[in-house]
Formats: structure tokens, sequence, C-alpha cells
């Protein structure tokens, strides 16, 4: 036996024991981020016995291009096996428990209809049933409560007059003509479907009656994502048409409605103002129109998600505050709210609540994990996991996350969210890559962060500290701190994000040369202003769909009128100059950062000509850029291809700038 080789395998053994743990484990890859299976929608039985799902899987290499497929599954909320409904290449949505406990939900089923229809199965995932047969298929349900009629809502088919024209080139797109609507259509359960909203109305959202006579409209005069944001009314609409009457027209923004028990109230999640940057104020209205009012807590700091009734007078409601959420309960004749579930370091933004209101089914996602299926009991606030998706995640090694406060613009407190590096080392200095929500009403989440887009855990793999600011203008707070960035976009809000750079260098863990920072929409428009404005502080710059030019975006927009309200509570032809003084193309003569612009070419909420325009006006100035197009993506990045295109992209420009 070799003595030396002996010693060497001995000494090897002992050095590679000691290793650092992070050296053993595998990080997380962009590979791994387009792998991720995400559970969306949840809902739970009546009875509280079964939960429904939908699972959004990616699309594998081998597969067509197109989106993530949306499967669906029951599982016991006791814990099991899930039971498979629909699986791909099929997809399923808008999961429904009806009143005769069979699980509903859309999809197209070439065996049974070209279109997309109503479909039911037992508990047990089988006796498949169809339900609707829309021509032209349909979008979302509802079954009154006693299960008798169903209402949906379904598209304007294109005409065949117009189709015909279309057909013979007379293809033009002329703003104003040939608009489609989409409209209410109510069927008994075995009948023929009949529409019962007015020529002059768009629905966007519906809620049958306790008394299965009326439902609750949400509306617009008008097509349009505009419309939708800004000017969408609510009110009461006959079950057969007859009669609509309107119960909050004011403009603001409007989303959520769910009927008391009685049927005698309507609680709607709105806006405080027309400026208000989110629905965010819980209203109840009385179901005739005599009364509405704002009963959230007015020192209540948190954004109401989704809401609904424990009684006919008691209100539950999901919130976000600051980056957790919570299940809150509100008296609606004192006003007063209490927690009945903190979720701690588990974030949902929504819940199903069983008829008993003891218990909630959610989609839950953790700083360990992306969104899978939770029930908990409500009255001892525990929560139970019952799916395990990504159990491959376990192996991963993951950076540190936590939430942190500093003091940004005139000392008030922001809050944001910090990932150390995989493999963190006390007393070293790392570079920090900075990936600013957009909206800006947006939020962080202390929870899983990492997407194509956002590639949190993916930086940090790769060495650097990643950091997440909830600047003000974020929502999560309050209306107030939602809207204290009005009329002064990129100023104080930017420098809370300036601030927290400061503070990561005062505690000794970032590098303030090696700062980049990358962002999409308003995160996009936060990396291009960091890249101009204040280029001496960033040392590379990577903007997707993000805004360039305040003026040319508002004239390009979907969104005009949105934009200008509930963000600058000002429109650019009433201060042109401030408008153009906050554009990132504005200050190119100051400029040195290098900057990546990337877009999708199908955006029509940020046009691609911002992309194009910051890019070309940066190569005029022989500042260091590129530009990336995808085709078919609208204001994200929807399929595989692309997704692992745009981090690879991230990876190699933060790379060769900060040097991790």
């Amino acid at each position: 036996m070799n003595f030396r080789i002996c010693l060497s395998t001995l000494l090897f053994f002992i050095l590679f024991s000691i290793l650092p743990q992070h050296l053993n484990a595998q990080g997380v890859t962009p590979d791994d981020i387009v792998s991720v299976k995400t559970v969306g929608a949840v809902v739970l039985s009546d009875d509280g016995s079964h939960v429904a799902y939908t699972l959004s899987v990616p699309r594998t290499e081998e597969e067509d291009i197109g989106t993530n497929y949306s499967e669906l599954y029951i599982i016991p909320a006791s814990g099991g096996d899930p039971v498979s409904v629909v699986e791909k290449p099929n997809s399923a949505s808008n999961p429904q428990w009806g009143p005769d406990d069979r699980l509903y939900f859309t999809s197209r089923i070439t065996d049974h209809h070209d279109q997309v229809q109503v479909y039911s199965v037992d508990r047990n995932g089988g006796d498949l049933q169809k339900h609707t047969s829309s021509s032209h298929g349909l979008s979302s349900y509802a079954w009154s409560g006693d299960g008798s009629r169903i209402a949906y809502s379904a598209m304007d088919p294109v005409s065949e007059e117009q189709r015909d024209r279309q057909e013979r080139g007379f293809d033009m797109i002329v703003a104003g003509e040939n608009e489609r609507f989409m409209r209410l259509w109510v069927q008994d359960r075995d009948g023929d479907a009949e529409r019962v909203s007015p020529d002059s109305l768009f629905i966007r959202g519906f809620s049958w009656a306790p008394n299965g006579n009326e439902l609750a409209v949400r509306v617009t005069e008008r097509p349009g994502a505009d419309q939708d944001e800004m000017y969408s009314k609510v009110g009461v609409l006959s079950a057969d048409g007859s009669d609509f009457n309107e119960l909050m027209s004011s403009p603001k923004k409007k989303s959520a409605m769910s009927w008391s028990p009685d049927g005698s109230k309507l609680a709607v999640l709105a806006g405080k103002v027309y400026s208000d940057p989110l629905p965010q104020r819980i209203w109840v209205v009385d179901a005739d129109g005599d009364a509405k009012k704002d009963k959230t807590p007015s020192d209540w700091e948190g954004t109401p998600e989704w809401i609904g009734w424990m009684d006919d007078q008691t209100l539950i409601f999901t919130a976000v505050e600051r980056s957790t959420t919570a299940l809150y309960r509100l008296d609606i004749n004192n006003g007063g709210t209490s927690k009945m579930v903190d979720g701690g370091d588990k974030i949902f933004r929504s819940a199903s609540v069983d008829s008993r209101n003891r218990s909630f089914a959610a989609s839950v996602n953790t700083k360990e994990h992306p969104g899978e299926v939770y029930v908990a009991d409500i009255r001892r606030g525990q929560f139970q996991r019952l799916t395990h998706h990504n159990d491959w995640l376990s192996e991963r090694q993951l950076g540190e996350q936590s939430s942190i406060t500093w003091k940004g613009a005139d000392d008030m407190e922001i809050e944001g969210i910090l990932i150390k590096p995989v493999g963190y080392e006390e007393g070293q200095r790392y570079p920090l890559a900075i990936l600013p929500h957009g909206g800006p009403e947006g939020i962080s989440m202390n929870g899983w962060n990492t997407r194509p887009l956002y590639p949190v855990q993916v930086l940090a793999n790769e060495g650097y500290v990643v950091f997440k600011p909830n600047y003000r203008g974020s929502g999560g707070r309050g209306t107030a701190f939602a809207s204290a960035n009005h009329r002064d976009l990129g100023g104080k809000e930017f420098d809370d994000v300036l601030l927290g750079i400061d503070y990561l260098e005062e505690i000794g863990l970032i590098d303030p040369d090696r700062v980049g920072i990358s962002g999409t929409s308003y995160g996009g428009y936060f990396a291009a202003w960091a890249a101009t404005r204040h280029s001496d502080r960033f040392a590379a710059g990577i903007t997707f769909a993000g805004l360039s030019n305040w003026i040319s975006f508002m004239g390009t927009t979907d969104i005009p009128h949105e934009m200008s309200v509930v963000h600058w509570d000002l429109y650019w032809f009433d201060n042109p100059g401030q408008n153009w003084e906050r554009s990132p193309v504005a200050w190119l003569n100051q400029a040195n950062t290098p900057l990546l612009v990337a877009t999708g070419l199908a955006d029509e909420r940020v046009h691609p000509e911002q992309s194009i325009q910051m890019h070309q006006f940066l190569e005029m100035k022989g500042i260091p850029t590129g530009l990336i197009l995808y085709p078919r993506q609208p204001h994200g990045l929807t399929e595989r291809a692309h997704q692992l295109d745009f981090m690879e992209r991230v990876i190699e420009w933060f790379g060769e700038y900060l040097e991790p």
C-alpha cells in the first residue's frame, strides 16, 4: 500500500467535508426557471372537504411554441394524491364548485365542441358533462345560487359581412369602427341561452344575487384597457335584461364585487378617489342604490385584494401589508377590523372559504417555493400544505432572503426585499443587481420572487446581492403611500432607491462601483432612468418593455388616462416640461451607462417604439447597448425559448459590466 496515496486520499476527503455547503449544491439556473410549475386558481368545496386547482405547466423544449398549459386537479382537503381532471395538451380555467357539489370549469375539448364551453365533473374527476353551447365560445361564467341558471360572458363574433370584406382585402383597422363587445348571456340549466346585457355595455365582471333574479355587473361603455382601468360602473342587472340600475358610476378603479348573504348590500373593491392607483378601498353599497360608503379604516396601511362575507354585517378579506399577506374581518357597522390569519412567511393573494367560515384554501408561495395548494384553519391560523409540484427545488441552494427597511427621501421609511448571494461570506462586498417592480403600484413580496423577467435566485446563484425595493408609489401600504409619487415620477420615488443603495453600502454588503439595475415596464423605466439621469451611480442597466419618452409613450399606450390620472395625477400636455425632463432620453448627453434594451413586438401597453427609440439614441451617442425584439410577445415573455434567451442575456450583460 502506498502511504502517500492513502494520505492524499484522506486529506482530500477531509478537505471536501469542510468545504462550504454551497460548493456541493447546485443553485437555480435559467433552465430551472422555465421548468417551474405554479398553482393558480384554487377553490374549496362548500363543505371544506375537497380543493380544485389549476396548475400552470411550462412547455418543454420538444413541444410546439406556445404559452404554458393550465391543467386542472382535485385533491382532498385532508391531504392525498391529486386527481387529474384536465391535462396537457388540453387546458382548463375558471374552476368553481356548483350547488350540486360538482366541479365546473371552462375548457376547449374538441371531442365535444370546437370552442371554449362550461363542463363539469364529479368529485372523483369523472362523469364529464357539457353545459353550454356558445357558438363562438365564452369567457367567464357563474351559476345562480339554486343551480337553475347559468350566466356567462362571451365576446361578439366577427360578422359574416366583415369577415367577407377582410377576405377580399378590406382589412383596414379603423379606430372606433367594428368594435366588439363582451356580452352577458343567461340560460336555464337545460334551456337555450339568451343575451341579457344592453347593446351599449361591455361586461367586465358579474355576480349572481342571492335571489337568483338579478346580477351585479361591472361594465364600461366602450371596449379598451383604459376603460376597464378607470371608467367602469357597477350596477344591478335583472336576469332577463329588462332593467339596469347603476350603483357606482364615479370614475375610479373598481374590481371585485361580493353580495351580502341577504342580498341587501354589495361589497366592492374600488379606489378612494379618481387618482387612487389601486382599487384598494372596501366600499359597501345598498343594492337599491340608496347609500354607499367607504368602510376601510382611515389609518390602515394595507391593500385589500379579495373580499367576501361572513354574515350580513361582517366582511372577510385578504390584504397585502408591505411584503406579507393576511386574512381580515371587518364589521361594517362600527368599521372595526381584526386579523384572523397572519400569513407570516406564507404569501396568499386571495382565499376560497368554506360555507361555515372555518377554513380556506389558497395558492401559497414562500421564499422556498412558488405557488402550491394550502388549506388554513381560520380559527387556529394554521396552514397545511397539500401539493408539492416542484420538489426538485429542495435540491437547489437558494440565496438568503429577508425584508429590510431604510430611510428614503424625506426620512420616509421604505421597505424592500434583499437576497444575499449563494455562498454569502460575511465581510465581503458583492456586486448589486436591483430589480424594481413595475406599476409603479406593484409590490415585491417576501415570498417566491423568481421568474424569467425577474430572475432573482438565478442572479443570487451568479454571485449578486439582489435588491427589490418597494419605493413610494408601491401598493401594500394604502392610498396615501401609493399616491406619494404623484406629480413626481422619477423624483423622490427614485431617491428612495438611491438611498437604499447607500444603506447597503453602509452596512458593508455591496460594492457601490458595481451596481446594476434590470426591470420591466415601469421597472424598465427605472432602469432606463438609472442609466441616463443617474448614470454616475450605475455600471449597467437592462430595460424590458420600459418607458423612455413620457410624451411619445402617452401617444402610443393603451392606457393613456390610467397612466396620467393615477400615476402622474396630471396630463402631459398640462406640464410638458416636467414630462420631458423625467424622460430617460432627455438625459443622454450626460449618460455613459451600458444599457441593454429588450421588448415584445406585440406589446400594446408599452409600444415597442419606446425600446427602439431608446436603443437608437444610445447608439447615436456611442453608449454600449443592444436591442432584442421578441416576436409574438405581449407585455411580458410567455414562450420558453424567449424566456431562456432573456435570462442568459441578463447574466451575460451583468457579467460583462459588473464582474461578479
